[in-house]
């Protein structure tokens, strides 16, 4: 018989195997993004001395230290932490359940759907619906005609790709058209937001996100097991109960889910989603979604693209997604050239 590693339970109805390269790396991960969080609050002219931030965090900091950790610093990190980990769990969940490496639910149109939205609420509604409303509006009708397309909803996922990419053009067009007419002076301030930006988080932003991932994590982990045995098939899937049509839909709308409210309080930040569960698959060794260790890598990799525009000159003020399209770029192109020297390709 194979032997199986130690599984952890949870209740009757959840049991999460355990692999001892999947808690080593997601291990190294947590340490890295603890790590990045210190340098987030400490460096800089108003940086919070590492010795200081356990009193700070406890209240008893001075006023200029708690109104960097409260107000400026604090809750930007918290937002860039669990938006890349949501966008890592939305993309893990999407490319094992399309079984395509290279999608995401930006592939599908949600992000150009999310950027026309936020062009009429910006320049179109101005004063009259916030552009975060407007952007996550325009993800779900981008969603909701890529379902229609299909004619057969979220069931299929080449005809979902072929859909997507499809409203992702229209809606860029879209996008486009409305700055180029219009030329308002809110065409800089949105062209910030439609490239992914942490400029001015709240707690209530960090708030928003943290709470869909509390309810979107765990009905993502209770399907893991049914998206591990679709791994093998769609027959296979279906004649051991786990019905690999109904387990596609639930993944993709939980990734739709966790994707548009990464939108809604930081923008349509590219190649997170595309990114980060390719890291955590290449480094673990593991098959499956990765969830745990796709969702450190994507907070990791968004935290670290955040940091990178706060205190490099050469990323001075740009937008964080910006900075995420660069890495995913170089990402891309390494994975391209070992490919090629492998003879994939």
């Amino acid at each position: 018989m194979r032997r199986t590693g130690p599984v952890l339970r949870v209740g009757r109805f959840l049991a999460l195997p355990l692999h001892a390269r999947a808690l080593l790396w997601g291990g190294i991960y947590l340490l890295l993004l603890a790590a990045l969080a210190a340098l987030t609050l400490t460096v800089g002219g108003m940086g919070i001395p590492l010795a200081r931030i356990p009193a700070v965090l406890a209240g008893g900091g001075e006023a200029t230290e708690a109104f960097v950790l409260e107000r400026l610093r604090g809750p930007r990190l918290a937002v860039a932490a669990c938006t890349g980990a949501a966008l890592g769990v939305a993309g893990a969940l999407f490319q094992t359940v399309t079984r395509n490496p290279l999608g995401s639910p930006d592939v599908i149109g949600l992000g150009a759907g999310a950027g026309a939205g936020a062009a009429v609420a910006a320049l179109l509604l101005p004063g009259v619906l916030p552009v975060p409303l407007g952007a996550l509006g325009g993800a779900a009708l981008a969603m909701a005609v890529v379902a229609l397309a299909t004619g057969t909803g979220l069931r299929h996922p080449r005809r979902l790709i072929v859909a997507g990419i499809g409203v992702a053009a229209m809606a860029q067009a879209f996008t486009q058209y409305v700055i180029a007419a219009l030329g308002r002076d809110e065409a800089s301030l949105l062209a910030s937001y439609l490239y992914g930006s942490l400029n001015a988080r709240s707690w209530e932003h960090a708030a928003t996100i943290a709470a869909v991932l509390v309810l979107a994590v765990p009905c993502a982990t209770a399907l893991s097991g049914r998206i591990a045995v679709n791994e093998m098939g769609d027959e296979l899937a279906d004649g051991l109960g786990a019905s690999a049509a109904a387990t596609r839909v639930g993944a993709i709308a939980l990734s739709v889910v966790l994707s548009a409210a990464a939108v809604g309080v930081a923008g349509p930040i590219a190649f997170v989603s595309l990114t980060a569960p390719q890291i955590a698959r290449r480094t673990t060794g593991v098959p499956g979604p990765n969830l745990a260790v796709s969702a450190l890598v994507g907070a990791l990799l968004l935290a670290a693209a955040d940091l990178a525009v706060q205190r490099f000159p050469a990323a001075d003020g740009l937008p964080v997604g910006i900075v995420t399209m660069a890495l995913g770029g170089v990402y891309l192109g390494c994975l391209l050239i070992r490919e090629w020297r492998r003879g994939v390709l």
